[in-house]
């Protein structure tokens, strides 16, 4: 069973617990928050000291997009 408490507009805060086969459900407020749908890949940062982070893969498509902009040379 998932904790939450209700906050600000546009935060969350929950819990989730780690099944046997180590999945987690993220609660439906956070997948309707990112608009995240069945299937979607999403990105794992891990930190030891920090914690894990979870993104939804396509948010990082503007700064691949961006990158080859980086590596131009002003002509």
């Amino acid at each position: 069973m998932n904790q939450k408490k209700k906050g600000p507009v546009g935060k969350y805060a929950g819990t989730a617990k780690v099944g046997t086969k180590g999945q987690i459900v993220i609660p439906k407020e956070i997948r309707d928050m990112f608009d995240i749908q069945p299937g979607e890949t999403l990105l794992l940062f891990a930190d030891v000291e920090r914690g894990i982070a979870v993104m939804k893969s396509d948010a990082l498509e503007d700064v691949f997009e961006t990158v080859p902009q980086w590596s131009k040379k002003d002509e």
